[in-house]
């Protein structure tokens, strides 16, 4: 897809209901124009995975996601050979009287016993968006292996050589900042940090993803996530938690915040008990 423009990539989200700021649009735009990862840096919940999904959808690409976490290694990110497959192969061949060694070698380290893990998937997809989501959770190990796969978009396999892209894909690389991510992985990308909305934008927002919200609900709701925002809590609600309560919301019918049935509602907003004892006893709930 051509997009000429960060305007025009914004205009694109608007219409998959994802409202880009000019920076956040600027970042992605140039990521794609210069095949470059882009590394998106923030708080959970502010709309890094959903960038990535929105791009695929404009793209009409796939999009394949790698979601990280504590001991991922690089087999399970980039391949695994089908073991029971292979076994059954041989068994099949030993029936059949095959006596060829070498040639039965061969056969198992075919392609199609290859079972194919989000990176190698993404190097054979074109186009195709891949998501790295959450970085931060992997080791340091594969943090390193990483930054070789998105250096040159290329892997080896041993059994079958060399694979490469023919078109890299949108790469979007997100992290939660749990911990410090590498400057050697942030130098190969594109950086931006995705902070919350204004209040503007996050009633734009609410009124964008959900059409039955009225004004009136989605100005209060966003003004009280302002609030909780700028309060002392282990964990502020991010966009997906406002649009989460809104919906919660609106499925009990409501039309504007009513302080009872925002705190009966708050566990769609906050995850951490602390933090709704604290919003309640302080009484941050009510009209904005």
């Amino acid at each position: 897809m051509d997009i000429e423009s960060p305007a025009k990539l914004v205009e694109l989200l608007d219409r998959h209901a994802y409202l880009a700021d000019e920076g956040l649009a600027t970042a992605a735009f140039l990521a794609m124009k210069m095949g470059r990862p882009l590394f998106l840096e923030g708080e959970a919940g502010v709309g890094k995975t959903e960038l990535a999904k929105t791009l695929a959808a404009l793209m009409e690409a796939p999009l394949i996601r790698l979601q990280c976490y504590e001991g991922l290694d690089a087999a399970q990110a980039l391949y695994d050979w089908d073991f029971a497959r292979q076994l059954l192969h041989l068994k099949a061949a030993e029936a059949a009287g095959v006596t060829d060694v070498k040639a039965l070698e061969g056969e198992i380290y075919d392609r199609r016993f290859l079972i194919a893990r989000p990176l190698l998937k993404a190097l054979e997809t074109q186009p195709c968006v891949l998501l790295v989501d959450e970085i931060d959770r992997a080791d340091d190990e594969f943090e390193a292996f990483l930054l070789e796969v998105l250096s040159d978009f290329t892997i080896s396999i041993p059994e079958l050589g060399t694979i490469t892209a023919r078109t890299p894909p949108v790469v979007v690389v997100t992290s939660n900042r749990t911990r410090e991510v590498h400057d050697a992985l942030k130098r190969r990308c594109l950086y931006h940090w995705l902070r919350h909305p204004g209040f503007d934008r996050e009633v734009a927002i609410l009124l964008r993803r959900l059409p039955a919200c009225t004004e009136t609900l989605a100005v209060q709701v966003a003004g009280a996530a302002q609030r909780l925002r700028a309060a002392d809590l282990v964990k502020p609600p991010g966009v997906a938690e406002t649009l989460d309560w809104t919906e919660a919301l609106l499925t009990l019918g409501a039309k504007d915040l009513d302080p009872a049935l925002a705190a009966v509602t708050l566990g769609a907003a906050l995850k951490y008990r602390e933090d709704v004892e604290a919003v309640l006893a302080n009484g941050l709930l009510g009209h904005a």
